[in-house]
């Protein structure tokens, strides 16, 4: 996947971060069947 829109490690950083935001929330409220 190539994300040159956001602009090198910072954009690699976000992702990184939403995609925990999205396992905590998968954690704390189970409503959309991902269950990490």
């Amino acid at each position: 996947m190539h994300m040159s829109n956001f602009g090198g490690n910072n954009g690699f950083i976000l992702l990184v971060v939403l995609f925990v935001l999205l396992v905590i929330v998968g954690n704390n409220y189970p409503m959309g069947g991902y269950g990490y």
